[in-house]
């Protein structure tokens, strides 16, 4: 099995070296450069999925379309349709850039704490999701509305930490409101 790298970053997204992706994620973990992605259908409707139950990470909640890390010297837009392809069988199209710099450290879930300099992106889905079993237990297609009300009311962990807190900043952005409409 391939071990995948982490970017280490310091507080302004700038590298500070490098590290193994699963052995860095546990009680103390560094902060380090990843993404979030949410994708929404060609009707406005966003795609969200659940995290494979055998994930070390947050493992069987739901969360935003696609979450994920950089590798050294690849883009952003590079990790996110690798991500897109192995995670959903799919790709992303009108990929934008909506938050540019979001940091975040959860509480420890299940002994993990994640902690990431994760720039929030926003794309429209080109094709249909196909799920690989080892990432994604299920998806749905939400409008953006319902998704709202539904993260407003999860008070335990049913939703990822990360996609609650994100919601806060994507509630009414220009180019959420742009993307949840029918094309």
């Amino acid at each position: 099995m391939l071990k995948e790298t982490i970017v280490l970053v310091d507080s302004d997204g700038k590298q500070i070296g490098t590290a193994e992706k699963l052995a860095s994620h546990h009680a103390q973990t560094p902060l380090h450069l990843a993404f979030s992605c949410y994708i929404f259908d060609a009707s406005g409707r966003l795609l969200v999925t659940r995290r494979a139950s055998a994930k070390k990470v947050w493992p069987g909640v739901w969360t935003n379309s696609v979450c994920g890390h950089p590798a050294p010297g690849e883009t952003t837009i590079a990790a996110i349709q690798r991500r897109l392809d192995y995670e959903l069988g799919m790709s992303g199209r009108h990929i934008a850039l909506a938050v540019p710099k979001y940091i975040y450290k959860t509480p420890p879930f299940k002994g993990v704490v994640e902690h990431e300099y994760c720039p929030i992106y926003l794309a429209r889905s080109a094709g249909r999701p196909q799920p690989n079993h080892d990432e994604v237990d299920d998806y749905q297609w939400l409008a953006w509305l319902d998704y709202l009300e539904q993260i407003a009311q999860d008070k335990g962990d049913k939703w990822s930490w990360w996609c609650k807190d994100q919601a806060r900043l994507l509630r009414n952005h220009p180019l959420v409101i742009a993307y949840s409409v029918s094309e």
